[in-house]
């Protein structure tokens, strides 16, 4: 017979705190700017929308590819704000209440935004066609470097069946 552990209030797993915290900023950031980019709306400095202007500043500032986007760009963005985001409230959701089904999906998640952002998104930033590469590579990378590493980190947290049944 096997000895089920219960599982750990989320008291006791203080680190879970950590992701609860970024991945609401996630949730955030994945409405107001990625599901902009994913819709296609223009960004200009003068859109009468403020998110929409926000979004312009961080594109001519930091992130031409999100200025002019590419159609395969424009679903990047919108797998980003329509997919993740609310996976993200999902997952924020299993952390609080220590919900060990959310590992699957967890890795799955992370196997995604790995790829896709951190290889391909990435990669024409640093690497592709001059229009599209970023300027300021520090200022990039600030902005977009925990998107790739908290998922990774992520993944360490859910390595082992039954996440929550242990301190992390």
């Amino acid at each position: 017979m096997e000895h089920k552990l219960p599982n750990l209030p989320l008291s006791q797993r203080k680190a879970d705190y950590f992701f609860i915290l970024f991945f609401s900023v996630f949730v955030f950031t994945s409405i107001v700017s990625d599901a902009i980019t994913g819709l296609a709306i223009p960004l200009s400095p003068d859109h009468p929308n403020f998110w929409v202007r926000g979004n312009y500043w961080y594109a001519y500032h930091c992130d031409p590819l999100i200025l002019t986007p590419p159609v395969w760009m424009q679903f990047v963005a919108g797998l980003s704000g329509f997919v993740y985001g609310p996976f993200y409230l999902l997952l924020i959701y299993a952390l609080i209440k220590g919900k060990n089904w959310i590992r699957l999906p967890a890795v799955m998640y992370v196997t995604s935004i790995t790829v896709l952002t951190g290889i391909v998104v990435f990669g024409v930033e640093f690497f592709g066609e001059p229009q599209w590469q970023c300027q300021d590579p520090f200022k990039f990378l600030a902005f977009n470097l925990p998107y790739v590493i908290v998922p990774l980190i992520l993944l360490l947290r859910m390595r082992k069946p039954m996440p929550f049944t242990r301190k992390w």
